[in-house]
């Protein structure tokens, strides 16, 4: 599928224990100008990329979140991180808080996968909210304020109890997210599954794939407060002090894939819920960081973007226009299309003009 406002491509280049995960990358980050970090929803590390030409992202370092947060699971067990974010010297990441089902195969018999099919499960490590601080390019456990000595930024997380955290707790009896939190619905089959995150101020923004309540695609808000060293909890928001807000979007029966603020505005990956292709389009939604809570919105449509046969799933979004100069958003796919491998450790990501959703 070809699309007009395609406006460059960029090779991505990772190293020899990481190659195989270019095809499964879930978010994507670009800071400081050259940065652009990214995660794969099959590891427990973040990646680091760094601009070394015009198109080439390169220098790959990895950094294990194990050595910043201590995991609730294995370090072999994924986090399958979703969404990435920058505010205030902290690197933020989310991982999907979802069940999922096992798949079938191929070259197993038909009873061996009607077996794999039956068997739901989950890991604790997905329901990890955690951030990093992050000091010229660089990951730390803690280090004092670049801007103010008097405050020490700390890697924390959001309090993680019973396979599940602080967060989920609070949603399992909500109206109309509560069942899905207790029924362990897998993501991929319209269940909870986060994916996307958003940070302006102390306001933390989490995008849902799922579920899609008849074609309401749905957005949590949040905010946190440092509880005891190393560990967040959740601060009461917004008119009744609940722990949570909710905002209601339309976007065409889709979910959200990915959050990324613009200014005060809030853009949009919105992609199907299920395991399925496209469509796949982006949404602006205006003053977005300022939404009322549990309010209808209808955010603004600004483009489709391409997706393939069972490949080229647009997965993570990123504002670019500090590299190419104009209004620009950078897209990763996970299962990207045979064309898109380069050599066997590369992969080829798109950049497309943002024309709409300004201020």
């Amino acid at each position: 599928m070809l699309n007009s406002s395609l406006l460059n491509q960029v090779i991505l280049t990772f190293v020899n224990n990481f190659k195989e995960h270019r095809e499964d990358l879930s978010t994507v980050l670009l800071t400081h100008q050259k940065y652009l970090w990214l995660a794969s929803d099959e590891t427990s590390t973040i990646e680091r990329l760094s601009l070394i030409e015009g198109n080439k992202f390169t220098e790959h370092q990895q950094f294990r979140v194990a050595e910043f947060i201590s995991l609730p699971g294995s370090e072999e067990e994924e986090i399958d991180i979703e969404g990435l974010a920058y505010a205030d010297y902290y690197l933020w990441f989310i991982g999907s808080h979802s069940y999922k089902r096992k798949k079938s195969k191929p070259d197993n018999t038909d009873i061996k996968n009607l077996k794999r099919l039956a068997k739901i499960e989950s890991e604790a490590n997905r329901y990890l909210l955690g951030r990093i601080p992050l000091i010229d390019g660089k990951l730390l456990s803690s280090c004092q304020h670049p801007e103010n000595p008097n405050v020490k930024l700390n890697a924390a997380k959001l309090e993680v109890i019973n396979q599940g955290n602080l967060l989920m707790t609070a949603l399992a009896n909500d109206p109309h997210l509560g069942f899905f939190v207790k029924a362990a619905i897998p993501g991929k089959e319209n269940g909870f599954d986060i994916e996307g995150i958003a940070i302006y101020q102390n306001r933390i923004f989490l995008g849902l794939r799922g579920p899609v309540l008849r074609g309401w695609a749905m957005m949590l808000e949040i905010e946190l407060k440092d509880s005891t060293a190393g560990l967040l909890t959740l601060r009461p928001i917004g008119n009744e002090k609940e722990l949570y807000k909710k905002h209601f979007l339309w976007l065409n029966g889709l979910g959200i894939r990915d959050l990324c603020v613009d200014g005060e505005n809030l853009l949009i990956l919105a992609g199907p819920t299920m395991d399925l292709d496209g469509p796949v389009q982006v949404y602006c939604l205006k003053n977005g960081v300022n939404i009322r809570e549990n309010v209808f919105s209808n955010p603004e449509f600004v483009q489709d973007i391409p997706y393939g046969n069972r490949d080229d799933h647009a997965e993570g979004i990123t504002l670019f226009q500090d590299v190419v100069g104009v209004p620009s958003l950078l897209v990763v796919y996970d299962s990207p299309a045979k064309s898109r491998l380069v050599d066997d450790d590369s992969v080829i990501a798109d950049v497309f003009k943002l024309s709409q959703c300004q201020s």
